[in-house]
């Protein structure tokens, strides 16, 4: 596999439930952040808080939302909420990915439910079809079922990207992160979702949650990587300060 070194965009990934934390990450410029509704404490009003705070930040750095789940009602709701894409977990197959992707646009590409007098976002919705051309949705790749079929799912129309969860991709297959990063043959899972993506002309996305991690995974043809975490960067930050103060407490 020949490896790329062109540059990927590279996103912050923030977990704590935190508006103005998210606002924080903001102000560092990223190409994009998201807010981890599944494995991350952001829940509906907090989700809705964030989003609505970004409206304000200097620059207009897109705002996804990793959703706790595929259900039309899920999708919908944080869509009304005004995120600019849906990062969607544990897509299995073809079938399931033409089911949540139905969900996020309005008919007739799709089923959601139009809603123009919520107003969650805090901007009102003039046109169906400009927000089902403005909808991105990103469908995470995470089991071993999902790579045997990843094909047929990176074929679904309105898709914006697959998106590679690591840590459970590589629980599902057997292995270690490190290993799966590691692995660069065109038939090794991540080169296989890479090209699946490319084929279909799909981005491919990831989460690295480092940078060295997220490095790679631009070698490896990444278009776009979540490189760092929120709470990462408060326990780096935490443990370097630490260190410095007792590392100079030593040398009085």
């Amino acid at each position: 596999m020949t490896l790329h070194t062109e540059s990927a965009s590279l996103g912050a990934w923030s977990s704590l439930g935190e508006p103005h934390v998210v606002l924080s990450l903001l102000a560092a410029r990223p190409d994009w952040v998201v807010l981890d509704a599944q494995h991350g404490a952001f829940d509906g009003s907090s989700v809705r808080a964030a989003l609505l705070a970004s409206r304000h930040a200097p620059g207009r750095v897109p705002v996804w939302v990793r959703t706790p789940d595929g259900s039309p009602s899920t999708l919908g709701a944080v869509l009304d909420m005004g995120a600019d894409g849906v990062i969607v977990p544990m897509v299995e197959s073809a079938e399931q990915a033409r089911a949540i992707t139905a969900a996020c646009m309005y008919p007739p590409q799709g089923s959601r439910s139009f809603g123009p007098s919520t107003l969650l976002s805090g901007e009102a919705i003039t046109s169906m079809a400009d927000a089902n051309a403005a909808v991105a949705v990103s469908l995470m790749i995470e089991t071993a079922a999902a790579l045997e079929d990843v094909q047929r799912i990176a074929a679904t129309d309105g898709a914006e990207s697959l998106f590679v969860g690591p840590f459970d991709l590589a629980a599902s297959l057997g292995t270690t992160v490190d290993a799966l990063l590691a692995d660069d043959a065109p038939d090794a899972p991540l080169p296989r979702v890479v090209e699946a993506a490319h084929t279909a002309g799909l981005r491919a996305r990831g989460f690295a949650g480092g940078l060295e991690r997220a490095l790679r995974m631009r070698e490896l043809g990444f278009d776009a990587v979540a490189g760092f975490t929120d709470t990462s960067l408060i326990q780096a930050g935490a443990a370097a300060a630490v260190a410095q103060w007792r590392e100079a407490a030593t040398k009085r």
